[in-house]
């Protein structure tokens, strides 16, 4: 619980930023936090996000000692993130923000734990009003945590307080991979295939024997191994992007110039890729260390990645960045998070275990494309479209986090996708 009352305004300013729906939820316990489908499990515990006084303290010690570099040739963001711009933020951090508010914020979510084969997840289970709705898994990707996940979530969940009809709710949960946030440390060898193998087993335990599945970046390829290796338990899968492309030389002006942007993309923006797939024990001393390296580290990919125009504050204020920042260095799991490269060998030699056998199930793609650099093949460029591509749609906004950049739309175009699955 906050150590101060907190005002109204604050609370409802970091309700917004933690994707909350409304003023209906100041006040209020997490829904079913006592009776629910997971709170009745014996072996699933609800969960409060709740972190010491004392690491607050320390946390403020080290904003208010930073040791800076100096400041790189060329302009803005040539060299990395951008020193104004991390000062600033920092300042913020140290004298404004409020991770009291925000906790709060977060914990009216529905939040649990379990234990399965050794691992600790950690989970949002929001449900719907109605008993009988679709459930339906979201797995967030990298830098994003569940965080990502939370302003689409209740928009799925309670799509009647959001303008929508509420027959297209869904029980959703959102787990944190292991290695990311309030989840426990990964065991080794916890890639793509052994994420989806977990995620088959909660849904189980939660009493959900078929339920749809939607992710984005990590999260894509955990929602493809379940189509590909579940289709006793998934009714369909829905990611971003579009199908993959045509294996063939490049025949259009359109074609030639999405080749272009993808190769200009692989060489300036998958550095760290190499990074946290080779050596992310090495990166993990320092992001563990440093709370200015953790906040540089990740601001940097939020504006990279996201439909932002170079300006990362038109899409994330500094309360949503620091919220995402704070919950890997209150947990201290930026080095377990990036260790999830290394797992799945990204920017390695290593062989990489891919799932078996095609995806055969109803399939989904929502391309987001308001990064120009990573706006996926033109239509042209995929040629033989599975069957079972029944939905593809195409939006002119959203970058690498639809579900917090473009939570709207998204929701929209997942009820759309499982209406006729359900």
């Amino acid at each position: 619980m906050p150590e101060q009352q907190m005002d109204r305004r604050t609370l409802l300013k970091a309700m917004a930023a933690a994707g909350v729906a409304g003023p209906s939820a100041v006040g209020a316990a997490p829904a079913r936090a006592a009776g629910g489908t997971a709170a009745a499990q014996a072996d699933i515990a609800p969960f409060t996000i709740e972190v010491s006084g004392e690491a607050l303290d320390d946390l403020h010690r080290r904003l208010a000692a930073v040791r800076w570099p100096p400041e790189a040739p060329g302009g803005p963001w040539t060299y990395g993130t951008d020193r104004a711009f991390l000062e600033a933020l920092i300042a913020y951090w140290r004298d404004e923000y409020d991770w009291r508010a925000h906790e709060a914020a977060l914990n009216t979510f529905d939040h649990y734990t379990t234990e399965i084969e050794g691992q600790r997840i950690h989970f949002v289970h929001q449900r719907s009003a109605r008993e009988g709705a679709l459930p339906l898994l979201m797995t967030h990707g990298w830098p994003g945590t569940v965080w990502e996940m939370l302003p689409s979530v209740r928009r799925l969940a309670d799509p009647a307080a959001h303008g929508a009809d509420a027959a297209d709710g869904f029980h959703v949960v959102a787990p944190s991979i292991p290695g990311f946030g309030f989840s426990g440390e990964p065991l080794e060898g916890t890639d793509i295939a052994r994420t989806a193998e977990l995620w088959v087993a909660l849904m189980g335990r939660l009493g959900y024997d078929r339920f749809g599945a939607y992710g984005s970046d990590w999260g894509a390829g955990v929602t493809r191994a379940l189509g590909a290796g579940y289709p006793d338990r998934v009714t369909g899968i829905h990611t971003p992007g579009a199908p993959p492309r045509a294996r063939r030389p490049p025949a259009t002006e359109e074609e030639r110039d999405y080749l272009a942007r993808a190769e200009a993309w692989s060489v300036d923006e998958t550095g760290y890729q190499r990074i946290q797939g080779t050596k992310p024990q090495t990166l993990a001393y320092g992001l563990t260390d440093s709370p200015v390296g953790v906040a540089a580290w990740i601001t940097e990919k939020l504006r990279s990645w996201s439909d932002c125009g170079g300006d990362v504050e038109t899409r994330f204020s500094k309360d949503q960045i620091l919220t995402l920042v704070s919950i890997y260095w209150h947990t201290r799991t930026i080095g377990t998070s990036v260790r999830y490269y290394y797992a799945n060998g990204l920017g390695s030699s290593r062989p990489r275990r891919v799932p078996q056998g095609p995806v055969q199930m109803p399939q989904g793609y929502a391309q987001f494309v308001g990064i120009p650099s990573r706006s996926g093949p033109p239509r042209s460029f995929v040629e033989d479209v599975p069957d079972n591509v029944i939905h593809w749609s195409v939006f002119d906004t959203g970058g690498h986090f639809p579900a917090i950049e473009e939570p709207d739309l998204l929701a929209q175009d997942l009820r759309r996708f499982f209406r006729t699955l359900r």
